[in-house]
């Protein structure tokens, strides 16, 4: 399992990653699953990927190779952001139907996702989409301003009380790294390291980057604070009001 986010507003986007693939026992992996594919001064191109890890590199590679041969379509001459998605969908479904037959008939689940983010010059704002194993996606928009992939549910409460269209993209970048601790500590199938990336809005570099491996000072530094604040949080928070839950006619009634 994986957990793998992306963060956008109008002061800019923030995607991040974890790197575990497998946890057990006696065994662990872990495999990078957040790609940059800018153009400096071109394009803002950032990939984040999950499921099926022989999928996801197949369309990578898939990805790299058309780079490379510059013939016909690739990330570095598609025109609009929605056309990158509508590719890499593409290049999703053509290694899925490859593989499929083998696949199914061992029991193996090949399903995957990517998140997408960027901007390419020329577009009035960077743009976040979720593309699906079929290939087909979503975009984020002003109302949900983040999408997720992988293991979403405990991270997921964090942004949905904090993320706006107006949050300053520092706190963002906080707040992508919260929610993947969150994750990390409730699921030992999401693992370090961990890969951040910030870009301002309308800006073609990548300037903000870093990854945070086991033991990092800063990651915990910011578990620590995190535990500590929600417990002083939970701590003032006043007693349940017992006898408000009881009617006038004295039945208890439910409180929403």
């Amino acid at each position: 399992m994986t957990y793998c986010l992306g963060l956008i507003n109008r002061f800019g986007m923030v995607m991040g990653a974890d790197s575990r693939t497998n946890a057990g026992v006696d065994y662990t992996s872990a495999y990078k699953k957040l790609f940059d594919y800018s153009l400096p001064g071109d394009r803002i191109l950032i990939l984040c990927t999950s499921g099926n890890l022989a999928i996801t590199q197949a369309v990578l590679h898939q990805i790299d190779r058309d780079i490379q041969r510059d013939d016909g379509d690739h990330l570095h001459n598609i025109a609009t952001m929605h056309e990158v998605a509508t590719y890499i969908g593409g290049k999703v479904r053509e290694m899925q139907e490859k593989d499929r037959p083998w696949l199914e008939k061992d029991g193996i689940d090949f399903q995957c996702n990517f998140l997408l983010g960027g901007q390419i010059k020329g577009e009035p704002h960077q743009e976040l989409y979720l593309i699906y194993p079929q290939g087909n996606f979503i975009q984020a928009t002003k109302e949900t301003p983040f999408l997720q992939i992988g293991e979403t549910k405990y991270g997921k409460p964090l942004l949905d009380r904090t993320i706006t269209y107006d949050t300053p993209l520092e706190a963002m970048a906080k707040c992508a790294l919260l929610s993947i601790d969150s994750t990390m500590k409730s699921n030992i199938s999401v693992g370090p390291p961990i890969n951040l990336t910030m870009v301002e809005a309308n800006h073609f570099s990548v300037r903000h980057t870093l990854q945070l491996r086991l033991g990092d000072p800063y990651l915990a530094k910011m578990r620590s604070l995190w535990e500590s604040y929600v417990r002083q949080a939970f701590e003032s928070m006043p007693n349940v009001e017992w006898e408000a839950s009881q009617s006038d006619s004295g039945e208890d009634v439910l409180i929403d």
